[in-house]
This record gives C-alpha cells, sequence and structure tokens, in this order.
C-alpha cells in the first residue's frame, strides 16, 4: 500500500513543478517550495474513520506527508497535543468557548519538533548526511536531537542571547553549535557560506527546504480532528517565521479538498511583538510582503524575525481568511502569561502568551466576539524561558515561621 501520495515540489511564487525525489532548496524564483500530493488518491484511499483508529502520533496523517516509507520515519513521538479548554481564561477575556492547542507537550518542549520529525525524516531517506541551519533556539535544539537519533550530523548558529536551555540541548545531541553576535539572519548567512563547502549538509534554515513546513501542518490536521472534524472560527498563532500559520492554512485547504471539511475557514490570527512586528506592519499598509524590522527585539525571542522568507505566504493565509495581523508589548504578553497560569495552571512560552494579550484586545475591539470558538496556539513550554518570571519569594531561616495565609500579601 501506498505511505505517501506526494507526487511534486510546486514554487510558492511562479506555481512551476519541480522534482520531489531529490534534495530541494527554494525554486529557482528563490521562493519556497511546496510539497503537493495527489489528493484525488488520497481520498480514494483512506478516510478520517480510518485515521481514528492509527497511532496517537502526527504520523497517522502519512499519506498527505512526504516519507514515502514507514521504516524511514524518525520519531521520539511527536504529536497529537491536547486541544484543552480554558474556562476560566476564556470567562475573564469574554471568549468562554477558548481552547488551547498545547505544543509544549512535544518532544523537545516545541512545536519545533513536529518540523523536526518530517524534515529530518524526509532528509535521511533522500541521502543528507548533515543538516544545517540558523536558529532562535528551539528549532536548532529540535533539529539537533532529531538528527541524533537518525545519525546524522548538525550545525546549528543562533544569536548569542538565544535561550540558554535551547544551547544546551544542541551541545547535549552532540551539535556542532555557534553562538552568532547578531540576529537569525546575520546566523543564517554563516550558514549558508558553511554549507556551501561541505559535502553532504543541507541547508534546512526556514522554508528553504520543504518538510519542515509539512511537520508543522499536521497542527491544522489534529485540531479539525480533534474537533469532530469541523474547524473553530478563529485561531490564534504566535508568528515569526511563519511556518506554522502557513502550514495550518495548507492543511486546512488540503482536508477541503479531500472533502474533510466544508464551509468557511477559521480567521488565521497572525500575533506578533510590538519590537519586532515586519507582518503587522505589512498586513496595515496593505503590503503583499513585508520589509525589514530595525532594530528587532523582544523577550518572545521565538518569533524574533525581522524578515521572514515566507512573509507573502503568511500575508495570504491571513487575507484569504478574513483574519488580521495584531502586535502586543513585552509587558503585554508578560503579564498574559502569568495570569494564564494562575487562572488555567498552564504554564506557556512567551510566544504563546502573545496570543493571549492579542486575543484580549481582539475582544476589546469587537473582532472576536462572544460567540467564537477560538483556539490559541502554545508554540512551547513555559519552563524553557525561566528568565521570564523573577523569583520574588521571601527568604526564611531555619528558625522563623511561615507567615499566615494571606500575611505577606496584607503588608
Amino acid at each position: 500500500m501506498t505511505f505517501s501520495f506526494l507526487s511534486h515540489l510546486e514554487c510558492s511564487r511562479t506555481g512551476d513543478r519541480y522534482e520531489a525525489d531529490q534534495v530541494a532548496g527554494t525554486s529557482a524564483a528563490g521562493a519556497p517550495l511546496l510539497a503537493r500530493y495527489d489528493l484525488e488518491r488520497v481520498r480514494e484511499t483512506v478516510t478520517r474513520e480510518d485515521i481514528a483508529t492509527r497511532e496517537p502520533s502526527l504520523w497517522r496523517y502519512h499519506e498527505v506527508l512526504p516519507v514515502r516509507s514507514r521504516d524511514n520515519i524518525v520519531s521520539l513521538g511527536e504529536g497529537l497535543t491536547p486541544l484543552l479548554p480554558l474556562p476560566n481564561q476564556g470567562k475573564q477575556s469574554g471568549v468562554p468557548k477558548l481552547l488551547m492547542k498545547d505544543e509544549g507537550l512535544v518532544p523537545t518542549g516545541s512545536f519545533k519538533a513536529r518540523g523536526a520529525a518530517v524534515g529530518v525524516s524526509r532528509a535521511a531517506e533522500l541521502g543528507v548526511r548533515g543538516v544545517a541551519m540558523p536558529t532562535n533556539g528551539n528549532a536548532g535544539a529540535a533539529w539537533a536531537l532529531y538528527a541524533a537519533r537518525a545519525g546524522m550530523d548538525s550545525l546549528i548558529a543562533m544569536p548569542d542571547d538565544a535561550p540558554a536551555i535551547t544551547m544546551k540541548e544542541c551541545l547535549a545531541a552532540g551539535a556542532e553549535l555557534y553562538r552568532v553576535d547578531g540576529l537569525i539572519g546575520d546566523a543564517g548567512k554563516l550558514v549558508g557560506a558553511a554549507v556551501a563547502e561541505r559535502q553532504g549538509y543541507q541547508d534546512v534554515s526556514t522554508l528553504k527546504e520543504p518538510y519542515r513546513l509539512e511537520g508543522k501542518k499536521t497542527m491544522g490536521y489534529e485540531i479539525v480532528e480533534q474537533l469532530g472534524w469541523r474547524v473553530p472560527d478563529v485561531i490564534l498563532y504566535p508568528t515569526g517565521g511563519g511556518v506554522g500559520i502557513i502550514g495550518i492554512y495548507k492543511a486546512l485547504l488540503e482536508m477541503r479538498e479531500l472533502g474533510w471539511i466544508s464551509g468557511d475557514l477559521p480567521r488565521l490570527v497572525a500575533v506578533q511583538a510590538t519590537g519586532c512586528a515586519p507582518i503587522v506592519e505589512a498586513f496595515k499598509s496593505g503590503a503583499t510582503e513585508s520589509t525589514l524590522f530595525p532594530d528587532a527585539r523582544t523577550v518572545a525571542f521565538g518569533i524574533t524575525v525581522p524578515k521572514a522568507l515566507g512573509d507573502f505566504l503568511v500575508l495570504d493565509a491571513v487575507r484569504a481568511t478574513e483574519g488580521t495581523a495584531i502586535a502586543v508589548t513585552d509587558d503585554e504578553l508578560l503579564a498574559a502569561q502569568r495570569r494564564l497560569a494562575a487562572l488555567e495552571g498552564a504554564f506557556v512560552c512567551p510566544e504563546g502568551a502573545a496570543c493571549f494579550a492579542a486575543l484580549d484586545q481582539l475582544r476589546e475591539s469587537g473582532w472576536v466576539s462572544e460567540d467564537d470558538e477560538v483556539v490559541v496556539l502554545n508554540t512551547g513550554a513555559g519552563i524553557k524561558y525561566p528568565e521570564t518570571v523573577e523569583v520574588d519569594a521571601p527568604l526564611l531561616a531555619k528558625t522563623d515561621a511561615i507567615p499566615a495565609r494571606g500575611a505577606l500579601r496584607a503588608r
């Protein structure tokens, strides 16, 4: 039986067709390549009911993933993360039907594991010996760990102020790690030059290879399946390189063509921080792509991407679904992070917290209504960002007594 119905790759700008069964970067136009599938054959081969009986991982959707053989899968058990109701947060935000897709529970502690699983699996299947990438932290950690599992080398370059835990993950996995005095774009230039001199290495920078996106799109498949094969009204996504929101939109289009969903698609919301908001500025100005954002900086390090290769695809997805793009301040997202943990017991990453801060603004403006079913993507575990919470707690001597409940707060 056919495991994958991958048919070809397609230039996201020109529509030109490319061979899928060879190592691929960007198109001749310098644009991301998109994996395309024979969806008619998928429709004839598998049903939604079939999928429900499969293993609880993203590989349950293997017909619309690019790995040709089950034997070539490199997995740590990624996917099928919970879609959690948030009644307390929803009540406070004025959105009773609020749900969170919690990607902090996948291997490596962030949604980057999805892209790494599929990207590394396909790279290994095509004979790649080593993967190389610039990263803001989590993606590099994920790709280094999955490369280790596949027996591949990894070369990772990240800004010097990236989260220390992600550097430690890379080193633990045996990656060749370099810190860069600059932003992710500066790291990307160094990686590109290095790969040109290394035989058997592939540059797997964001959207410079086609298969990371395929792993990320499974979030869209899972949301729909977990809702009983229907779509929510709104999906909020923290947007840096944009692969997640592009992938979710791609999944929605594929499912509609397969006949697995019908009707209007969810309104997609790209959420950024005011310290790095190129997509938001482009959306507001009506531009089809963004311009380089100057002096980019935010505590939500994962979305510090001053100029994304796939920015035009993000803007297409947002506009095609009648969505929007919105930016929040670091103070707002940090407050949202603490509030969610106190209300729901969910300690999310600052990028995910940005979406909760954005939801408050969208509800206040009326863009989101009380009747909307809203899904927020939390893209990583808050414990990977310990610096976002200051430890402000009294130090007691061994001979002290713990004060009566509420006494400290009363002071």
